[in-house]
């Protein structure tokens, strides 16, 4: 099944090279809701999660004859539009909490003492609603870290920030989240 989803995917990106519109359209219903979900889970916000998408697109299929093949282009695409999505919050200023080294030593020693999250076994779209109530900062760490997969010191990179605010983030974000979830009973 994968590799037939592949030989489409680079039939149409072929066909749109050519010109093809149906191809572009095509291309874009296929890749256009799980994009458009990674950009609402780092954003939180609908409006700027469909300009992220409009945008990525714009800019995939302005660049589509770069595209090498050396990934899968869902991968190139969702790169793309995390890029989008960290520079957008990077034009709002989005507040990130610096902290001391004594502050992110005290979260050294609390995360030993962490209950094990793997204990817990948590509904999908309840999850989801929890990670929408963080603050801005939280939840993007924690999406592009935990569900994106990106590496803490390549997202403090991208953010702009400090290793060290990026893991504190991370780890406040996870507390955060595992409050929320205690005080509304989702566990």
């Amino acid at each position: 099944m994968e590799l037939s989803l592949q030989s489409t995917t680079l039939t149409l990106i072929e066909n749109c090279l050519q010109g093809n519109r149906e191809s572009y359209r095509l291309l874009y219903d296929q890749y256009a809701k799980a994009m458009y979900n990674t950009a609402f889970r780092i954003l939180n916000n609908q409006a700027d999660a469909e300009d992220i998408l409009q945008e990525a697109f714009i800019d995939a299929f302005q660049t589509l004859k770069n595209f090498r093949n050396q990934a899968s282009f869902g991968s190139w695409l969702k790169r793309i539009v995390i890029h989008k999505s960290i520079n957008h919050i990077k034009r709002d200023r989005k507040n990130w909490v610096e902290v001391d080294r004594q502050e992110i030593d005290q979260y050294a020693y609390q995360d030993e003492a962490e209950p094990d999250e793997a204990e817990f076994v948590y509904r999908v779209e309840s999850i989801k609603q929890a990670i929408r109530l963080l603050p801005d900062g939280y939840r993007t760490v924690l999406s592009l870290h935990l569900i994106e997969n990106i590496k803490q010191e390549d997202i403090a990179q991208l953010l702009g920030i400090s290793h060290a605010t990026v893991r504190t983030q991370y780890l406040r974000a996870k507390k955060k989240l595992l409050t929320i979830i205690t005080q509304q009973d989702l566990l």
